[in-house]
């Protein structure tokens, strides 16, 4: 019995954080990024100006997007990530993308 509830408790553990919405990605495909992007999304880390690509390759795919009102006629985007997803981020965090750029990180 106990062995049992290891493993179940284990194989929880392996679902909440072993599976990720990553997306993978080679050196070559991030090598024309400028080098402070190359080294957050290495870090699995964000910043703003960062693009929604960029964001993907360190983050992963987030658990929900919206597109929003354009403003001035340039597209707006809100990402959300949630922390039962997600190692490094703690709770959830809104993001805002303003042409493509990440502007606000909530």
């Amino acid at each position: 019995m106990k062995k049992a509830c290891f493993f179940i408790s284990v194989l929880l553990v392996l679902l909440q954080f072993g599976c990720t919405h990553a997306v993978r990605y080679t050196e070559e495909e991030i090598k024309n990024f400028p080098p402070a992007a190359q080294d957050n999304i290495r870090k699995g880390q964000i910043d703003l100006g960062m693009t929604a690509e960029q964001v993907r390759y360190a983050w992963g795919s987030p658990m929900s997007r919206k597109s929003l009102e354009p403003y001035e006629g340039k597209s707006r985007e809100e990402w959300i990530y949630s922390a039962s997803g997600m190692q490094d981020v703690v709770g959830t965090k809104i993001l805002l993308f303003f042409d493509g750029k990440l502007i606000y990180i909530k």
